[in-house]
């Protein structure tokens, strides 16, 4: 499924029946994180608590992308899961360090190292 907002794509592809990958494309910013916000959401009510955000391709996220991260991260755990972050931009791993999101949600290199954290490297 793929859907494109303003300036943000995101691309869910479902690796099983606990975990997703949501593909992040172009800004994630005051415009745009109501719509990620509502595909994480329909995730975890789908049962897949098990989300990682591939960040390669986003080149921009200001504080309401970071709010939408954190409050994700809250319910996925609150579900059994968690919130995986993977191969962030240089400017989006910037702001993620600044604002100590980093501690809480610690970046992977990419995918196939956040599928591993999270268990769903199949």
């Amino acid at each position: 499924m793929s859907e494109q907002e303003v300036n943000l794509n995101v691309d869910v592809t479902i690796r099983d029946t606990g975990t997703a990958v949501l593909s992040l494309g172009g800004e994630l910013d005051m415009e745009t994180a109501q719509l990620l916000d509502d595909r994480l959401a329909e995730q975890l009510r789908q049962g897949r608590a098990s989300l990682v955000l591939d960040l390669s391709a986003l080149g921009f996220m200001d504080s309401s992308g970071l709010n939408v991260l954190i409050r994700a991260v809250h319910k996925a755990r609150a579900l059994g899961g968690d919130l995986y972050l993977a191969a962030p931009t240089s400017p989006v791993r910037r702001i993620l360090e600044i604002t100590g999101v980093t501690t809480t949600i610690p970046p992977h290199a990419g995918v196939a190292e956040a599928l591993a954290a999270a268990g769903g490297a199949r």
